[in-house]
């Protein structure tokens, strides 16, 4: 029976750590730290719940169903399951990861030298995407260009940072904003969504599947072995450069006041502290960071409709690279945006798969279950995307004013009760006929 070496699970781990800490990873936790003054350390607790608990459990959760999306959402039927796929995997691929990647390495690293024109950004960007359709049209070689290449040399840079961000503060902590003195937890836990790491996982799944499956290994039981090691080490690798990153924004209110991202933080911070050589190190480091992620989600991307769809995998990583450079030339500010209201709504259904995977073997029905939480979860967190946009006048008092609705969390309680109701009437019904014949 083939297994993996030390080696390779290491490097395993390492790729899937690199898949993750892109451009979200980089730019949220910076502007939490800053604006979160003195609550820095609260509102991180909340970010590290949806920015590095969620991923891992997801990760989990779909080593133990063979690594698929689709496995996971099956029991709520094959239109509707195809549809939050769908949904989760344009949304991390073509439609906002994957092309805010480009915008924020630009941002960093390249505007301060070329300024924000929209000539760079697409010279930029089409460079950018062509080194991200090379490596991609390879997906059996991901775990030797991206697990023993660039995921050490992406460490090595994030260390560093993390090591001078403790070392080398560059002042004292500043004030919170209103909005963090109110709830700094709640604040922190709705910023991890933006990351988009858990619905990156959910996308990632099939990627670190199909990586160990490369090296031969075939027992089931080892895939989810190896995938749960590779989700641990990614998770302990997320929440260390998070807390540098927050000490990081926490520190730089003396130079980086007023800063409307967490790029203009970070670049704000290296200039501060190691001057024009920094600017340059920023730079490689966004762009490794940035580069490794793009390339998972075109993968894994292809590799998701390719299957649903009568194209080939390679004809699909053409169609997204170049879909991806498209949408990146709309620049960063105007892609956070328009993702929020989105991220805000799908999440919801996608935290509520992902959570009740664990416990299906507690009820008689999976269906029973599953589908009217998730459609409650996801018609709140709707309500809760609305508030976000400018058709938030229009919403009825009583929906505007739920419980957890300030946190963000309106679909909580909703869902909880659901689930509640949903789990009596499965106890009632009992088996299902097909079960029992």
């Amino acid at each position: 029976m083939k297994v993996l070496k030390g080696q390779d699970i290491l490097a395993l781990g390492f790729m899937t750590f690199a898949l993750f800490v892109g451009a979200g990873n980089i730019i949220f936790p910076p502007i939490v730290g800053l604006q979160s003054g003195p609550h820095v350390w609260m509102a991180a607790l909340g970010f590290l719940i949806t920015a590095v608990g969620l991923p891992v459990i997801t990760v989990i959760a779909l080593a133990k169903v063979g690594g698929g999306m689709d496995a996971l959402s099956s029991p709520i039927g094959k239109v509707a399951g195809g549809l939050l796929a769908a949904v989760c995997y344009l949304s991390v691929g073509p439609l906002f990861a994957t092309p805010r990647t480009a915008t924020v390495s630009f941002e960093v690293g390249v505007a301060p030298l070329t300024g924000e024109s929209p000539l760079a950004l697409f010279i930029y960007s089409l460079v950018y995407f062509l080194v991200v359709l090379a490596v991609s049209m390879y997906p059996g070689k991901l775990l030797d260009t991206v697990g023993r290449f660039l995921a050490p040399l992406k460490i090595i840079a994030l260390a560093a940072l993390g090591i001078a961000a403790f070392m080398l503060p560059a002042g004292g902590i500043g004030e919170a904003q209103p909005a963090y003195v109110a709830a700094p937890f709640s604040q922190g836990f709705i910023n991890g969504y933006l990351t988009m790491d858990t619905l990156g996982a959910l996308v990632f799944g099939i990627v670190i599947v199909n990586a160990i499956r490369s090296r031969g290994v075939e027992s089931p039981q080892l895939i989810t072995r190896y995938a749960i090691i590779a989700g641990l080490i990614a998770g302990v690798g997320l929440a260390l450069v998070y807390i540098s990153l927050f000490r990081l924004g926490a520190g730089s209110h003396e130079i980086a006041a007023g800063a409307s991202n967490g790029a203009a933080v970070l670049h704000a911070y290296v200039q501060h502290t190691f001057g024009s050589l920094g600017s340059g190190f920023l730079a490689v480091l966004i762009a490794l960071a940035c580069l490794v992620t793009a390339v998972g989600l075109t993968c894994a991307c292809a590799e998701y409709f390719s299957q649903v769809l009568p194209l080939s995998y390679r004809t699909l990583v053409v169609i997204l690279a170049a879909f991806s450079l498209l949408i990146s030339n709309l620049g960063l500010t105007k892609l956070i945006l328009f993702s929020i209201p989105v991220l805000t709504a799908i999440y919801p259904p996608c935290i509520v798969v992902v959570g009740l995977s664990f416990c299906k073997d507690l009820w008689n029905s999976q269906v029973r279950i599953l589908a009217p939480v998730m459609l409650v979860s996801l018609l709140f967190g709707m309500i809760d995307a609305i508030k976000g946009t400018a058709l938030a006048s229009k919403l009825p008092d009583v929906l505007a004013h739920l419980p957890l609705s300030e946190q963000g969390l309106a679909w909580l309680v909703p869902s909880v009760v659901t689930l509640g109701v949903a789990v009596l009437c499965d106890r009632m019904l009992g088996k299902p006929r097909e079960a029992l014949a």
